[in-house]
């Protein structure tokens, strides 16, 4: 397979360094706290200094990275407190998307939707929390895309990145993934029922629930 082509400098360097960075801390390949030095990130990725340090600018502006006065960038650290409000963001973003995903979704989506449960469970039954958080990730991703509302899918891409770090621990506490499997199963159904207060109900009580289980750390 060949190498990515690596642009040393201007606007198609600072886009291949944003791409790489944001993917390393998405991943958890870079932990919270992390002091992200830009000669040394540049030098790794190939780009100029100048194409990491506007990289990095707006990996601040999409609440990723953060900027301490006189010691440089480092991946942000997201306080429980910060993922419960983040979370309550996104309880009125997703309500709002799987309600519209009620009425506006193809057969093919609710098909997908039905298969997408079916495989939670199976991981539940399996005792696999990885593949249930990567199904999970996989379900809001499908109901946001199937609603056709841009606007919240945009903001909820921002919000869901800063808090892939609580997500994944979540799925990994015991009992969990069995709670959170009922609450994305009442939200399938109530999709395919193509029943919007229904759905935008159920992805309440389950964010809801997420709220708790932040704040139960």
């Amino acid at each position: 397979m060949p190498e990515e082509v690596r642009p040393g400098s201007g606007e198609q360097a600072k886009q291949y360094a944003l791409k790489r960075l944001r993917q390393a801390i998405l991943q958890g390949e870079m932990a919270p706290a992390q002091r992200l030095v830009e000669n040394e990130l540049a030098e790794n990725y190939g780009v100029t200094r100048a194409s990491m340090r506007a990289a990095l600018l707006d990996l601040t502006s999409e609440g990723l990275v953060e900027r301490i006065r006189n010691r440089g960038s480092r991946v942000r650290v997201v306080t429980v407190e910060e993922a419960v409000e983040i979370t309550e963001c996104r309880m009125a973003l997703e309500g709002l998307c799987a309600a519209k995903a009620a009425t506006e979704a193809t057969d093919a989506q609710l098909d997908e939707l039905t298969d997408l449960g079916k495989a939670m469970s199976k991981a539940v039954t399996d005792g696999d929390p990885v593949t249930y958080s990567e199904l999970n990730h996989d379900l809001h991703t499908l109901i946001r895309n199937a609603s056709g509302q841009q606007t919240a899918v945009g903001l909820l891409e921002r919000l869901n990145a800063q808090l892939v770090r609580h997500r994944f621990q979540l799925a990994l506490r015991p009992g969990r993934p069995q709670q959170s499997l009922s609450e994305h199963l009442a939200v399938i159904e109530a999709i395919r029922a193509r029943d919007p207060q229904a759905a935008e109900t159920a992805v309440r009580a389950h964010l809801s629930s997420v709220i708790d289980a932040l704040r139960a750390d």
